[in-house]
């Protein structure tokens, strides 16, 4: 095993030794017979691979009996990569714990809400609460990293694998019965918050309290809501607790975990962050129609969760997506497209699961770098092509923050306590909303970042509330002081409705924000069949069209504010229009101060103001009181000053602004050569582009401008 001591970096939230950007993927050689390996590296050196994942799934073989430990097919392994010039992230194999491990504690394997104990034969069977599990782990992360610490190939640690584990035994119930100690103080403070005097729930005593395991009917909707907020602080323990044992022994190599995405997911990435040197995330698109936009998607919410810093995507899929129905093979291009998204918007580089498809094994279909085929296949000539494709790049390095001038409110707690049951209606889910609006500022051509709700908005002209179930006395002052300090804010539904213990807020809807929005609400009436709205001044009959009118256009960013009623309600004059459809959802709504900027027309709520807008301090706070479709929504926002976007439908721009430059990435998604305004030099190519920059049909361009370039 080569052993060369490196030495100390000031910084740790870049990989160890990798000047560029980061190209490769997860790599299990104890897959393979060794004589791969060799294979393996070549191909590597032949892509332009210079950083792999190893060990995430590989307990068994690491230490296949309690406290025996076998690293010799790992060191060879990495003396392998660093010979081939290929960085290596060594993983925690925490994920998969092997065999032995439940035979020897089967009080450590998980239990569900039904109170079934789960065996092994899958990965992350495991109770992250259980002790035997926490020593085991701790002990595995300290003996990789004695063993590695001077490892050359070392680049980086990677922490267990995509936390998202649930269980309900007796250890998960003492640890959330401390946690809820540290959180509410007393047995009051908790009975209070809960609402425990509904059917009997009041706790008299701690032992009292389980889990939200299986029950007759209806669970406590803010236990649950706190068992989920106490599942990601566990988990986020026993992160820590490796990420202490890393860094005592390896103080110069930064440590990551990679978060998933999903409604089975209980970890809150806000809360995360700040524990990673680097934030990374997988993702995986399960729409193909939607496949773009979710990787704009996600790729925003990542560089959210990591403060505007650069961040890692550490998987996607290769060639075959693995998610949805039926798997999905990329069409070509695909690869290297979305591979430039997610650059764009902040990845410190691409990185696929995994490098090499297995030939066996619950996910042999997965695709992979090398797939079945093998290196002779249209899959792995993609991967190469992007490989000397990014060193082009070179120059770019992090580029700059990335620049968005509107925000998106990302609030996984509000996400959480609408996955409950018996709410007005099952329609209303929060990532649906959250996606609807992000997607109609991609599809605008506006790149968006996404904001915590009690953080510094000032930033933004615009920011957007979708769903804001939950929201904190600070949330509420904080949206407040944004709006009164000359900001746009656009609420919809469902938002302000309850407190951070989901307690419904008193008084009429939209509870916190009841003020800021200058109306009541004192019913919803949850939709079967979309309702009509009627613009202000139009009378005629329905229309298809969700243009918004003029004149509404020029009330809403109050560019003819001397012909506005003010805040008393009254419609905001208009000429003519046509309608907009609403559907799911519809309210009962009083004006107290905001503008009517549509009314419902027909059934209960005919003539009832349906949107709004209201003036506060120096901004505007508009309120959408039902689901519109895309179109319509980004009617609305153009009017309300949404900043208009100079690329053609279909063709993604976003820029990217340093000290002396700043560099654009264009990315053409449609089947149509496209054009669009720009100057500078392609990075890609090397040629100059004054004035038009012509992209080929899925074609892309990262262009270095002259810094001042509006």
């Amino acid at each position: 095993m080569t052993s060369i001591r490196i030495r100390r970096r000031d910084t740790i939230d870049r990989p160890r030794g990798i000047g560029g950007l980061c190209y490769g993927g997860d790599y299990n050689p104890e897959q393979w017979p060794e004589e791969v390996w060799r294979e393996d590296v070549a191909l590597m050196r032949e892509a332009g691979v210079n950083l792999v994942t190893v060990g995430v799934f590989a307990w068994s073989r690491l230490e296949p009996e309690p406290g025996r430990y076998d690293f010799g097919w790992l060191d060879r392994v990495l003396d392998l990569l660093h010979t081939g010039g290929v960085g290596v992230c060594l993983a925690t194999p925490t994920a998969s714990p092997p065999p032995w491990f439940g035979l020897a504690h089967p009080d450590a394997l998980p239990v569900s809400a039904d109170g079934t104990r789960l065996t092994h034969g899958s990965r992350d069977t495991y109770c992250v609460c259980a002790p035997p599990y926490q020593e085991a782990s701790v002990r595995v992360a300290r003996a990789l990293a004695e063993r590695y610490r001077d490892h050359p190939a070392l680049a980086m640690w990677h922490v267990h694998n995509e936390y998202g584990t649930w269980c309900h035994c007796d250890h998960a119930a003492a640890a959330f019965r401390d946690w809820l100690r540290a959180r509410h103080g007393s047995l009051d403070a908790l009975n209070d918050a809960w609402t425990t005097a509904f059917w009997s729930q009041r706790y008299a005593r701690w032992e009292e309290i389980a889990p939200p395991r299986a029950t007759r009917y209806l669970p406590n909707p803010s236990q649950v809501l706190d068992f989920r907020r106490f599942l990601s602080d566990a988990m986020l323990g026993h992160y820590r607790a490796q990420k202490a044992v890393l860094r005592e022994l390896t103080p110069d190599v930064p440590v990551t975990t990679n978060f998933a995405f999903g409604g089975w997911v209980p970890v809150n990435p806000w809360e995360w962050a700040g524990e990673v040197d680097l934030v990374a995330v997988d993702h995986y698109p399960d729409d193909p129609a939607q496949a773009a936009g979710q990787t704009a998607f996600a790729a925003d919410l990542a560089r959210g969760w990591a403060g505007g810093r650069p961040w890692l995507l550490m998987e996607q899929a290769a060639g075959i997506v693995y998610t949805g129905p039926r798997m999905r093979a990329k069409p070509p291009g695909e690869i290297a497209l979305h591979s430039l998204q997610h650059i764009a918007r902040g990845s410190r580089g691409a990185m696929f699961f995994q490098w090499r498809a297995s030939r066996g094994g619950a996910e042999m279909w997965h695709g992979g770098m090398v797939p079945h085929a093998g290196p002779d296949s249209r899959v792995h000539r993609e991967i190469r092509d992007l490989g000397r494709l990014l060193p082009r790049l070179a120059e770019y390095g992090e580029g700059g923050a990335v620049q968005a001038d509107v925000a998106i409110l990302w609030d996984p707690e509000s996400w959480w306590a609408l996955e409950s049951p018996a709410f007005p209606s099952s329609e209303v889910r929060y990532l649906d909303a959250v996606q609807q609006a992000h997607r109609v500022l991609w599809r605008s051509g506006v790149t968006a970042d996404f904001a915590r709700p009690p953080g510094d908005l000032s930033a933004y002209q615009m920011v957007l509330v979708p769903a804001l179930y939950l929201a904190s006395g600070a949330t509420a002052r904080n949206l407040a002081s944004y709006v009164e300090q000359g900001g746009t804010l656009v609420v919809s539904f469902f938002s302000g409705i309850a407190d951070e213990h989901a307690r419904v807020r008193l008084g009429g809807y939209p509870g916190a924000l009841r003020d800021l929005l200058g109306i009541r609400v004192e019913e919803f009436l949850p939709l079967e069949e979309p309702v009509r709205l009627r613009l202000p001044g139009t009378h005629q009959p329905s229309d298809t069209s969700n243009d918004v009118p003029r004149n509404m256009r020029e009330n809403i960013t109050g560019d003819t504010a001397q012909d506005v009623p003010g805040n008393a309600g009254e419609d905001v004059p208009d000429d003519t229009g046509p309608g907009i459809a609403g559907t799911i959802w519809s309210e009962r709504i009083e004006s107290r101060g905001a503008a009517v900027l549509a009314r419902y027309e027909g059934g209960p709520l005919d003539g009832l103001p349906a949107i709004t807008r209201h003036s506060h301090g120096a901004g505007q706070a508009i309120y959408l009181s039902t689901r519109l479709d895309d179109d319509a929504y980004a009617g609305i926002l153009a009017a309300a000053g949404l900043p208009a976007s100079p690329a053609p439908a279909g063709v993604e721009l976003v820029r990217r602004g340093g000290e002396g430059a700043s560099w654009l990435f264009a990315l053409n998604h449609t089947s149509e050569r496209q054009e669009v305004k720009a100057s500078g030099t392609d990075l890609l190519t090397g040629s100059p582009i004054d004035g038009i920059l012509r992209l080929a049909p899925g074609g892309f361009a990262v262009i270095r401008m002259p810094h001042d370039t509006p």
